[in-house]
């Protein structure tokens, strides 16, 4: 008798992500390590396709490696990696900024000055995952008015590939508190609409690599 699936059939391949996507963020799934296709199908209980999918997926956006013959390992993140995504980002959201400007009001303003607001009060608990949601939600305030969900997505896999890979149990306070304190300057060139000042304060120091070098190397100092 078959083994039983413990997944729902209605989207294998999605939920065959979701779980290679959790043991890596859990670090179960570490860089360099080699996924063996064969027990994982057997843990899962699922055949090869939707594995197959759902590792086609992960190569796509930057997780995994698929070597011929090879097998597919799980990919380090290099200081080269973590420059280009920054520069990638960093024209992403100054873009969305530009793109969300005439849909920007009052009333969103004030949402994101709530959640800087709540980040730094997580920060001041030491509640890092508190202040890690809600400087996504930040940050999709204009992620979202921009209109462009490609641009949304490739920046949320891009963030999940930075932070989550895997997500560390510790934090750079220092980091977090800066980051804040470049929220706030946004926040000051978007209420007074000066979007391409906003847009440049993304693109070039809350998003720059060499701005941002020093809590990066210290973030990351046992992983790259």
């Amino acid at each position: 008798m078959p083994k039983k699936s413990i997944l729902n059939l209605s989207s294998l391949k999605d939920q065959v992500y979701e779980y290679l996507r959790r043991q890596m963020k859990t670090g179960k799934l570490k860089p360099g390590e080699t996924i063996n296709m064969k027990a994982t199908s057997q843990i899962l209980g699922v055949s090869i396709t939707p594995l197959r999918d759902a590792l086609i997926r992960l190569e796509m956006e930057g997780f995994v490696k698929i070597l011929p013959r090879r097998g597919v390992v799980v990919n380090q993140l290099t200081v080269q990696d973590i420059q280009n995504y920054y520069r990638i980002l960093g024209a992403l959201e100054s873009t969305a900024i530009i793109a969300a400007a005439e849909f920007l009001d009052e009333a969103d303003i004030q949402k994101m000055q709530k959640l800087n607001d709540e980040m730094e009060r997580a920060l001041a608990k030491d509640d890092f995952n508190t202040y890690y949601e809600k400087n996504l939600q930040f940050h999709d305030v204009f992620l979202i008015l921009s209109g462009n969900d490609l641009l949304r997505n490739m920046v949320a896999n891009l963030k999940k590939r930075l932070y989550d890979f895997p997500r560390r149990a510790g934090y750079v306070k220092e980091w977090e508190q800066s980051s804040v304190g470049e929220h706030g300057q946004l926040l000051v060139f978007l209420m007074q609409k000066k979007f391409l000042e906003a847009a440049n304060h993304i693109r070039d120091v809350h998003w720059s690599f060499r701005v941002q070098k020093k809590f990066i190397e210290k973030y990351y100092q046992d992983g790259i």
